[in-house]
Formats: structure tokens, C-alpha cells, sequence
């Protein structure tokens, strides 16, 4: 009974949060805002890191490592990055503590102020920047393509776990090119990479778009987005690209001498997703009796169960389950055999299923007899008796079926709660009663596009790569529009 989940239906907040913590995660911790990952959590985590790790490098990036304090002139060079992130800014003012006078413990040294203040990094365009200049003189040095896996700060004052957290961890990728073109390429590549890992590692489908301007990263000319559709009908930005045009490379004095020998500025990039992808994950799939993980993901693929009332029953089923455990290793899937006989096997099929095992395997004394096992599958929570020879190879098929299958629910899903709509008003109905994604027109101006946030909540998540094309009239004022964007309530 500690195991129950708060339904979706009853409260989609609390379903979240209950799963989070209820199927070993994370967890709130002692320092208000930030979030201990736990060790399943982590292993989530890095299965995501490994797999975006190959793309990048796949696409000729390598990683390095920046430091975690960024003086505070670097954020005055670049005023509209400044404004984008001077709120959520952690300060450091001193460097060292002492025993308080009073013996009540420590208290800061107040002579050991720093001569400049330095930022707990929030996003490390300026760095980064400042480092390139000493690392950039040719067309020759160029591109530079660096990857950083790293934590941030963003000093949030409302916060859940993974979606919002004032410590996250994160990469984020830094680009520098001789060419406009080639800074643009960039940009548009590495949106695409984040696309399919979305859908081919997390099963989770995004749409692909420009920000508006008024939504794009602080210092960025267009900043592409990934958005997702999660099943309480609110959007998920799960993955941003920023063309950031020569706004760093002017603000940092980073030149080159091209190939006709005349200086220019340098081109820059800047890419990124973090934690927030294992809180998208986990309301994409999950359902009211956990989560619900994409066999690419899973730290545990398949899970075996021995059930038995006597220890000689017990050993003979080890011995099974032992040539199964290396057969279906051999075809690099991961398993675990549970035979830890402090938990009964009620209890292990609820928390497997919790923690959103893709396979379960059960052996008993009669499975034995008859050589078969029953095979219960997380997605669809049916159940079959299937033959232990073969077994291998059926659970590669069968976890290449969840792996499909998962995401075409969420596409199911997506495109049953996605609308097209012409009437601001039946907009407004629509977002109250059904919630989802809405095609709408747009006159593009930034002012409709305020009101709109102001009087609904909703946002222009993104205007779509692909989809309606069409010109119409904005639903809001009526003037001409020249194509469809994509309008939602988000996290």
C-alpha cells in the first residue's frame, strides 16, 4: 500500500510527484530547490547521456570542461544574455568562513570579500567565449565544436522535481564558424539529433520550430525548440538550438583572418538539454501504476522472477534462470534475476511494474516441468505463457515491439489532442475543456501574441517546421497571416 499513486485523474501534479519519489528517482533534499537523483533515477540519466553522448561525437563534436564560476563583467558584455538571466543568478561574495565570535558555529570572513563577484554559472556562453578568443586567430582554427556535460544554476523559486529544479544537470554544446551559413547548419543539425533521441530513444514525439522572438534564448538572432505533448495536455519544451549570429564572438573580440586574409568576427551556436528530459519521460508513458520506460532506457530490460514454496524448488530454478540471464546478456540486454528471498513475489511484480520494467520473466516448479515461463509486458500489462527455448530471441522482438508501440501512443495521443482552430473564442473554450496543441493563425506581432498569453496562459510553443502552410487570418485580430503556429499551455 505505500506504493499507491495519487491517479491522474484525480490530480496530475500529485500523480507526477508521487511517481517521482515512489519509484526511486529523486527526491527533494535539504537545500530548497535542488533535488537529489537517485541511484535508478541516475542510471535513467545515463543511459539518455550515453546515447546523446555517441550522437554528438557522431556529428564531429568533442567535450571539455568549463569552470563553474563566471566573473560578473562577462555577463555585462552581452546586455540582452545579461537581462535573460540576471534574475536567476547565484552570487558569489566571499571565499572564506570563520568561527562566529559568539560561538554559535561559523559565519562568513568579512575580509575575504572577493574583488569581483563570481556567478554560479546559469549557462556558460560567456566563458566559453572568452576562452575561445585564445583559442581562434585563422579560418584554419575553425569550426570549434565543444560539448559540456555539466551542472547549472537558475535561481527558481517554484520548483518540481526534474522539470524545474534551481541545480540541474544539463550538456550544452558551443560551436564557433567561419560562415553564417555553416553557424546555421549547425544549429538546425543538432535540433534534428535532439529529435531522434526524442523519438527513437525516449518514444516520445516532438514537434520541430522556430521560437518567436519574444521567446527566444537571451542573446540568440533564433533559437530552434523541440516541444512535446504531455498527457495532461500541456506542452514540454524538451530540447532547445540557438543560432547566436557574431553577438558573442563581437562581445569577446573573437576575430579570425579569412582565407582572403581580412579579419571577421567568428559565427556562433549554442545547443542543450537537460534533467528535464527524465521529467518528459516520465509523463509521456507513465500511467497510474508507474512508470512506463522505452526498452532503450530501461535500466533494467527484463526482470526474472522466481516463484517457489521450497528451497530444492529454488535451486533448480536457478539453474535456469542463470543460462537465461547470460543468453539474454550475450544479446546485450540488460537483466536482472531477483532472487532475493526477503520479498515475496506479489511484492516484486508491483515494484518492477512500478519502476516500469518493459519485461518480466516468472519461473516456477510447474515452468520447469513444462519448460515455459509466463512473459507479462509493462505497456500493455497482458500476460502469456511462451516456451523458454527461444527465449532470447523473443524477448529482442518483443522489446522492439514496446519500444514501437510506446511511441505510437504518445503519437496516438499527440494527434487525437492536437486542433486546428480559426475562433479566438472557441480557443479559449477548447484550451479550458480539452487542452492540447492548437494550429492557429497569428498576425505575428509581439503584442497579440501577449495578449493572448495574458488572457489564456497559452504560449506560441513554436512556429512548426513542418505542417499547415496556408495563409489565413489571425484568430485573434483578424490581419492577414501567413502560416499556422503551434499554441499550448506548458511547464
Amino acid at each position: 500500500m505505500a506504493k499507491v499513486l495519487t491517479s491522474r485523474a484525480e490530480n496530475y501534479a500529485q500523480w507526477y510527484n508521487d511517481l517521482v519519489i515512489k519509484a526511486d528517482l529523486a527526491e527533494n533534499s535539504a537545500v530548497r530547490g535542488c533535488m537529489v537523483i537517485k541511484p535508478y533515477g541516475y542510471a535513467i540519466w545515463e543511459k539518455m547521456q550515453r546515447a546523446l553522448d555517441d550522437m554528438f561525437k557522431e556529428t564531429g563534436h568533442q567535450n571539455a570542461y568549463f569552470p563553474l564560476f563566471i566573473p560578473k563583467s562577462f555577463f555585462s558584455k552581452e546586455a540582452a544574455h545579461v537581462e535573460g538571466f540576471a534574475k536567476e543568478c547565484a552570487v558569489v561574495t566571499h571565499y572564506r568562513l570563520m568561527n562566529d565570535p559568539d560561538g554559535k558555529g561559523v559565519v562568513v570572513d568579512p575580509d575575504a570579500k572577493l574583488e569581483e563577484e563570481l556567478i554560479v554559472r546559469p549557462t556558460s556562453e560567456t566563458i566559453i567565449w572568452n576562452t575561445y578568443r585564445n583559442w581562434i586567430q585563422s579560418y584554419r582554427d575553425l569550426p570549434i565544436k565543444i560539448n559540456q556535460w555539466a551542472n547549472v544554476v537558475r535561481w527558481e523559486m517554484r520548483t518540481r522535481l526534474f522539470l524545474r529544479t534551481a541545480e540541474f544537470l544539463w550538456q550544452e554544446g558551443h560551436t564557433a564558424h567561419a560562415t553564417k551559413q555553416e553557424a546555421l547548419e549547425e544549429t538546425e543539425t543538432m535540433l534534428k539529433v535532439y529529435a531522434k533521441f526524442a523519438e527513437e530513444w525516449m518514444a516520445m514525439p516532438v514537434v520541430q520550430g522556430y521560437k518567436t522572438e519574444s521567446e527566444r534564448f537571451a542573446g540568440a538572432l533564433e533559437t530552434m525548440t523541440i516541444e512535446a505533448l504531455m498527457q495532461d495536455g500541456k506542452a514540454l519544451q524538451s530540447g532547445t538550438s540557438h543560432f547566436l549570429g557574431q553577438n558573442f564572438a563581437k562581445a569577446f573580440d573573437v576575430t579570425f583572418t579569412n582565407q582572403e586574409g581580412k579579419i571577421e568576427s567568428v559565427w556562433a551556436t549554442s545547443w542543450g538539454v537537460s534533467t528535464r528530459l527524465m521529467g518528459a519521460l516520465v509523463m509521456s508513458h507513465s500511467d497510474d501504476n508507474g512508470l512506463v520506460l522505452p526498452p532503450k532506457l530501461a535500466p533494467i530490460q527484463v526482470v526474472i522472477v522466481p516463484i517457489y514454496k521450497k528451497l530444492e524448488e529454488l535451486d533448480q530454478i536457478n539453474g535456469v534462470a542463470d543460462k537465461i540471464v547470460a543468453e539474454l546478456k550475450q544479446l546485450g540486454i540488460s537483466v536482472k534475476y531477483d532472487n532475493d528471498d526477503k520479498r515475496k513475489p506479489g511484492w516484486k511484480f508491483a515494484e518492477y511494474e512500478l519502476k516500469g520494467v518493459p519485461l518480466r520473466l516468472a519461473i516456477g516448479p510447474r515452468d520447469l516441468q513444462n519448460g515455459t515461463c509466463e512473459l507479462a509486458r509493462r505497456d500493455t500489462l497482458t500476460k502469456e505463457i511462451v516456451p523458454l527455448e527461444g527465449i532470447g530471441s523473443k524477448a529482442v522482438s518483443l522489446l522492439a515491439d514496446i519500444q514501437s508501440n510506446i511511441f505510437k501512443k504518445a503519437l496516438d495521443f499527440r494527434e487525437a489532442n492536437t486542433t486546428v482552430v480559426d475562433d479566438y473564442e472557441e480557443f479559449k473554450k477548447l484550451l479550458d475543456d480539452k487542452g492540447g496543441f492548437f494550429l492557429c493563425h497569428w498576425d505575428g506581432s509581439a503584442e497579440t501574441e501577449e495578449r493572448v498569453k495574458n488572457e489564456t496562459k497559452a504560449t506560441i510553443r513554436c512556429i512548426p517546421l513542418e505542417g499547415p502552410t496556408e495563409p489565413g487570418k489571425c484568430m485573434v485580430t483578424g490581419k492577414p497571416s501567413a502560416r499556422r503556429v503551434l499554441f499550448a499551455r506548458s511547464y
